[in-house]
């Protein structure tokens, strides 16, 4: 069986709450990347604050890492001892030139949809 598409997460919005082995999608510019412990950072900035998500790279390897990309995730999260969440990548994609936000107003848009039709199937049980 294929794991679930994902649930979009904002960078800002991955922290200890998000449940482990959790399927998500997040993006960000890509700052780091070390080959040896298979490991990215991906960042984003919002309002005044800089976010980081640690990625895990080890199944999408080789890969091209462009410092200073933006990249898209597809992953499992996955939580470290003394460390925050961790993304377990199955899909790494650079998607330079991507408009953040026009991406950020999709999501919002579908997190409105997605809330109004559990809405509605709520009121048609009753």
């Amino acid at each position: 069986m294929l794991p679930s598409a994902g649930v979009y997460y904002f960078p800002w919005e991955i922290n200890s709450s998000v449940p482990e082995g959790e399927t998500l999608r997040t993006f960000g510019k890509l700052c780091s990347y070390n080959l040896a412990q298979s490991e990215a950072v991906l960042t984003a900035q919002h309002s005044s604050a800089q976010y980081q998500v640690c990625v895990n790279t080890e199944f999408v390897e080789p890969f091209q890492a462009q410092l200073g990309s933006r990249y898209l995730v597809v992953g499992e999260v996955e939580h470290r001892e003394g460390e925050g969440p961790v993304v377990k990548a199955r899909i790494l994609t650079c998607v330079e030139g991507m408009n953040v936000l026009l991406l950020e107003q999709a999501v919002q848009e579908q997190r409105k949809y997605f809330s109004e039709r559990q809405e509605r199937m709520g009121n048609n049980t009753s």
